[in-house]
């Protein structure tokens, strides 16, 4: 039988001296590994393991495992690609396996919950979050006191916020007027505002006549058991009317305001509130004397802890 001598074959541009018809059983595994023998010389010594090589053996054959590599990059795109496009499917179907929900004219609506949440912020502030509802009638001393409360808190180091009912109505609340159904409107989104500077940590002072019983019912269902403190500032209607530190009093009686609380439209005291300031006849409490009372409160209910 004539055997034909083929061409030896080449590496990286060097022809080895002697190449071997069948490489044996050692050169099958080292193939099987990505490695290939040769004969020792010092071009072949010199190139190392760059070329793929294993220096030092008898017996040269081609690598087949080398083709392999070429298709990693394309197949490692297309799996990141896939991965991408699986977790962003996982993440939309859980936003939308959440409980949807309608609130007012607002349909479709899902709540987004974050990773810090109300007491982590308390922690942060070393306090709790409430809100203290100050009601009664106009010339009571609603935003005196709310001041001197705040002022009070502050000096022990705790972050408050005072919704005063007038200051509101310069801004978010401009748009309401003083009819039932405003007035309801008003005191709901002053509520609904003191909620979230509660959610905040923050002990948030609201300062506001709100004269129905059912509109501070309202108010207090927003919030978690003990976070809504109402105080009713319970000075008599004359006594108010006397002080009358706007002149609305006057103005109400003469006719120019309609729909005045205690004039021509009543006021309902609260009948379960947390706390009553009383100033009645000629017995005169300081408004500093009031906020200590309220403090005194917050102190023993653990507000002012985290």
């Amino acid at each position: 039988m004539n055997v034909v001598k083929a061409a030896p074959p080449s590496i990286c541009g060097f022809k080895p001296r002697d190449v071997e018809s069948g490489p044996p059983a050692t050169a099958t595994a080292a193939a099987k590994l990505g490695f290939v023998k040769v004969n020792e010389s010092n071009e072949i010594k010199s190139l190392g393991l760059s070329c793929g090589v294993d220096v030092g053996s008898r017996g040269l054959r081609p690598i087949k495992a080398m083709e392999d590599q070429t298709v990693s990059v394309k197949t490692d795109r297309s799996a990141i690609n896939a991965l991408f496009v699986l977790s962003a499917n996982q993440s939309f179907l859980k936003l939308f396996s959440q409980k949807m929900s309608t609130a007012g004219n607002s349909t479709n609506i899902v709540w987004h919950k974050c990773a810090v949440e109300k007491l982590d912020r308390q922690r942060l502030l070393q306090q709790k979050g409430c809100v203290i509802w100050i009601t009664g009638l106009s010339g009571s001393g609603k935003s005196t006191v709310a001041c001197a409360l705040s002022q009070g808190l502050h000096l022990r180091g705790k972050l408050t916020y005072i919704l005063d009912g007038d200051n509101v109505r310069h801004g978010l609340n401009r748009d309401l007027g003083f009819n039932a159904e405003d007035r309801a409107e008003n005191i709901r989104r002053i509520a609904e505002v003191a909620k979230l500077f509660a959610d905040a940590g923050i002990i948030c002072i609201a300062s506001l006549i709100s004269p129905y019983r059912k509109d501070r019912d309202a108010c207090r269902a927003l919030f978690p058991e003990g976070d809504f403190i109402e105080v009713f500032m319970d000075v008599p209607l004359n006594i108010c009317e006397n002080r009358d530190p706007k002149g609305l009093y006057k103005l109400a009686r003469a006719g120019k305001i309609k729909g005045f609380t205690g004039v021509d439209d009543p006021y309902e005291p609260p009948l379960n509130c947390e706390i009553v300031l009383q100033q009645k006849g000629r017995d005169c409490v300081s408004p500093s004397s009031m906020a200590e009372t309220v403090i005194s409160y917050l102190e023993e209910k653990g507000y002012l802890q985290a």
